[in-house]
């Protein structure tokens, strides 16, 4: 794992976690105010080469309560997402 990215059945999985509130200008983040969270999956690729990329937003009714929570969510959505793909319905298509 290299800044919490993880290699998945080849697939890059990169847990996105930022402020439930957004930050205002010249304000502090609200980390009480809880933690949204997404996911993108991304082909590996080399410098030169676009590698395909989408990314997932995590549907909850209420955000996380700490950054950590929502990185394992992350994770554990990436691999689903993952692991329910076929190769005739693939997570690179349009929901």
């Amino acid at each position: 794992m290299a800044d919490g990215i993880y290699l998945y059945k080849g697939l890059e999985v990169h847990p996105l976690v930022f402020p439930h509130t957004p930050t205002r200008a010249g304000f502090a983040h609200d980390y009480d105010a809880g933690f949204d969270a997404a996911v993108r999956i991304r082909e590996p690729g080399d410098e030169g080469i676009k590698a395909r990329s989408r990314v997932f937003r995590l549907q909850v009714e209420t955000p996380f309560l700490s950054a950590g929570a929502a990185r394992r969510a992350c994770t554990a959505y990436g691999k689903l997402l993952i692991d329910k793909s076929t190769p005739v319905d693939t997570i690179w298509d349009g929901e």
